[in-house]
C-alpha cells in the first residue's frame, strides 16, 4: 500500500468528511439557539425571517427569501405563523398584485430590542468571542459562495 493509498482511504472516513462535521455543527448550534429563542417566542427559522425584517421593512417575499437562501414557497408557512402571533403583516402591493409586502408591526419591530441579547448569549453560550464568531462566519461565507461555482467533475469510467 503506498502512502498516496492510505491517504485516500483516510479520506473516506467519517471524521474527515465536512459535510459531516458541518452537518451536526449546524444542528448543534442552531439546537443551542433554541431555548433562547424560545423566550422570543420564535423558531430560528422565523429568526431569521424577522431579522431581515428588522434590517430594512417592508420587503417583498422574493427579497427575503434570497436574503434567507430559501424558496418563498419554504418561507410562506413561517410568514402566516409570524402574522398570527402579531409579529408582522402580509399585503399585496398595490398595482402588481403578485408581489406580497411583508411589514412589521409594532409588536414585531419592539421584538427587536428583546432579541438585541440573542448574539450575547449565543457568543457566551458557545465560549465564543466575537472575533471568532466574524472569522468562522467569513469562512462559512466562503464555502457557500464555493459550492455555487460550478465543478467539472471527471468522466466516470
Amino acid at each position: 500500500m503506498t502512502e498516496s493509498t492510505g491517504e485516500a482511504r483516510d479520506d473516506l472516513l467519517l471524521e474527515h468528511q465536512l459535510c459531516f462535521a458541518l452537518t451536526v455543527a449546524s444542528r448543534s448550534v442552531v439546537g443551542a439557539y433554541k431555548p433562547v429563542l424560545d423566550l422570543l417566542g420564535l423558531t430560528h427559522p422565523q429568526y431569521l425571517v424577522m431579522l431581515c425584517l428588522w434590517e430594512s421593512s417592508p420587503r417583498s417575499v422574493r427579497d427575503i427569501s434570497a436574503a434567507i437562501a430559501q424558496e418563498p414557497a419554504t418561507i410562506s408557512p413561517l410568514l402566516r405563523r409570524l402574522e398570527s402571533a402579531g409579529f408582522i403583516t402580509r399585503q399585496r402591493v398595490p398595482g402588481n398584485e403578485r408581489t406580497l409586502a411583508v411589514g412589521l408591526t409594532p409588536r414585531g419591530a419592539a421584538l427587536r430590542q428583546q432579541a438585541t441579547a440573542v448574539p450575547g448569549t449565543m457568543m457566551d453560550r458557545l465560549g465564543m468571542t466575537r472575533e471568532q464568531v466574524s472569522h468562522l462566519h467569513s469562512a462559512m461565507m466562503g464555502l457557500i459562495a464555493a459550492t455555487k461555482t460550478p465543478v467539472e467533475l471527471p468522466p466516470r469510467r
